[in-house]
């Protein structure tokens, strides 16, 4: 039996709030959080009054990028269906699910349809038995609102959520850009910013109609918020995500055609960023994700319109989702509900809190450790960030995975 006991701590929990404290874990397990009676026999980690909380649970990724998990604090990831080979075979999943494990859990996304072509239903239940914690349709739409609704249909009976990417592939085919000032003065292709609040309506009304759970990856305009926020009034099974980038950067970042701000969907026009700061205060965005999709010089440094979107995302997700508790607009312990514990219910996974009785997944940080992003020094596999050169505050510290640290 092993016991350790973390002292001296400033405790986050979605849960129980934000205080001081410890956490006593026996054998990988979370046995009591806040005032702890530490055992004669326990292995102490004095936490020097550096803030305790759950590890992150991050909800879309494209790559599995160890070191930059690491440094980022995240010990799960939900993996997006888009590889290759895509995760559409349930062989595929079960040794995506397995190649982590212990240091790192990885939760597929299983394809919803074959390849990815939004045509033929995937052999989904087949998926979710070899490990798959949802089911997705990747970077695209499904068009065919009959596939879709018996994609919905087919997750409810498997009581696994559907995760959706929210643009009508009608009017993004193409696309680089938003419709608006900047797209015209660059003179880039650009779909209107629409076509997300088009693809969520239909995606809400299936939804709806089927009773299945649907999980919108990212959301980014103020018309699709409002429509999410209608939903959920009727209690429609709905959550939505979204990246650092969509609550800190508009389209003015693409000014000089940087590559590095290509990212799906691409950046919008300053209101709809003020509506999604509006949408993470008010409750409406459940979800905070890295989105981290790492790239190569050789998909970066083209002409904008050539480039490959995506953006490396782990390593910042952490500083970037501390500027919101800065600015006031959510407190800590929401915060880490945003970055743990609802994306943890979305998968259905028992995790992401302090509570007695769960996984000790653990991130000891720093919230004032000021440093400047530099994605030349980033230890994951790209340096695609599109805040390079940015000052923040917030480092992690030490990991811990089922109470072994990492």
């Amino acid at each position: 039996m092993s016991i350790t006991a973390f002292c001296n701590a400033t405790l986050v929990c979605p849960v129980a709030g934000v205080r001081d404290g410890g956490v006593l874990v026996r054998d990988g397990i979370i046995v009591a959080a806040g005032t702890i009676d530490i055992p004669a026999d326990a292995d102490v980690v004095d936490c020097a009054g550096k803030t305790l909380g759950p590890g992150i649970v991050d909800l879309g990724v494209f790559a599995i990028d160890r070191h930059a998990f690491r440094t980022g604090g995240i010990v799960r990831v939900a993996l997006m269906p888009d590889g290759r080979p895509v995760l559409d075979d349930p062989g595929v999943v079960q040794r995506a699910a397995l190649i982590g494990k212990p240091d790192l859990w990885i939760h597929p996304i299983a394809a919803a349809t074959r390849g990815l072509a939004g045509a033929e239903m995937a052999e989904m239940a087949i998926c979710a038995s070899a490990g798959a914690k949802a089911v997705g349709t990747g970077k695209g739409w499904i068009a065919d609102s009959g596939v879709m609704r018996r994609v919905l249909a087919y997750a409810r009976d498997l009581d696994i959520a559907v995760v959706a990417h929210a643009e009508d592939g009608g009017l993004t085919q193409g696309a680089v850009a938003t419709d608006g000032e900047t797209a015209t003065r660059l003179g880039l292709a650009a779909a209107p910013a629409i076509a997300e609040a088009l693809a969520v309506a239909r995606d809400l009304m299936l939804a709806e109609d089927t009773g299945a759970r649907l999980h919108l990856r990212q959301v980014t305009t103020a018309a699709a918020f409002d429509l999410i926020r209608a939903a959920k009034r009727r209690g429609v099974a709905v959550t939505c995500g979204i990246t650092p980038a969509h609550l800190h950067l508009s389209d003015i970042a693409v000014s000089d055609f940087r590559t590095y701000a290509h990212l799906s969907p691409p950046l919008r026009a300053e209101s709809d960023r003020q509506a999604a700061l509006a949408a993470v205060a008010d409750g409406t965005i459940d979800v905070l994700a890295s989105g981290h999709d790492p790239k190569g010089p050789e998909e970066k440094r083209l002409p904008f319109a050539d480039s490959t979107p995506g953006m490396a995302g782990a390593e910042t997700l952490l500083p970037l989702a501390l500027m919101l508790v800065r600015d006031g607009r959510v407190t800590l312990d929401r915060l880490f509900a945003l970055l743990a514990a609802n994306p943890a219910r979305v998968l259905g996974l028992d995790t992401g809190t302090l509570e007695p009785g769960k996984a000790a997944d653990l991130m000891l940080f720093d919230a004032d450790t000021p440093w400047q992003v530099d994605g030349t020094a980033f230890s994951g596999g790209g340096a695609n960030t599109p805040f390079d050169g940015l000052p923040v505050q917030g480092r992690v510290l030490r990991v811990w995975k089922g109470g072994r640290e990492i």
